[in-house]
């Protein structure tokens, strides 16, 4: 396996670990600050990723599906990540601590709403990981080694619009509780 699907399965891992971790320093611990900062390493995490794949396809590597797979997971971290880090901060408190509002479910309109914004993130994250592949594919010009890269955003297309319909599938077929 490619050095760099086992990078990008170690930052996905990194990533949980300073989530869990800074919950845990944070609320466990009593360190406010110091759980805030490992919370904020989750996005260095991305950073590496990016470097490090785009410093193999500059050395000379033929893109694989695991290098768009890393503009993927950097754009989704990035417009998701904090509302993941707030869902799991959410959710510790009332579920560990037993502290706070227990998370509210959606339904109806309010659900429909909620998850149409959460395609609009899609199409933020989309463009993020699309702009990463732009920008690799024309620092790279070889088509030859950097299509698998293009593949990747097609497919991510074909998602893009599959979440649309679902998301306004909602707004014809409400949730129910």
């Amino acid at each position: 396996m490619n050095w760099v699907v086992w990078l990008i399965i170690a930052c996905e891992i990194g990533f949980w670990v300073f989530i869990i971790s800074g919950l845990f320093v944070r609320y466990i611990l009593k360190k406010q600050t110091l759980g805030l900062f490992l919370l904020a390493m989750s996005p260095v995490v991305d950073f590496i990723l990016l470097v490090a794949t785009a410093y193999d396809l500059y050395q000379g590597a033929t893109a694989t599906i695991a290098h768009g797979l890393a503009a993927v997971y950097i754009g989704v971290s990035v417009v998701f990540g904090k509302s993941m880090i707030q869902w799991a901060d959410e959710r510790f408190q009332y579920y560990v601590f037993k502290t706070g509002e227990k998370p509210k479910q959606k339904y109806g309109l309010e659900y429909a709403k909620h998850y149409f914004k959460g395609w609009i993130k899609h199409i933020y994250a989309y463009l993020i990981g699309a702009g990463l592949v732009g920008i690799v594919y024309l620092w790279i010009q070889d088509f030859e080694r950097t299509q698998k890269l293009l593949q990747i955003i097609s497919g991510w297309t074909i998602v893009i619009i599959i979440d649309l319909l679902i998301s306004l599938s909602y707004f014809i077929f409400p949730r129910k509780p």
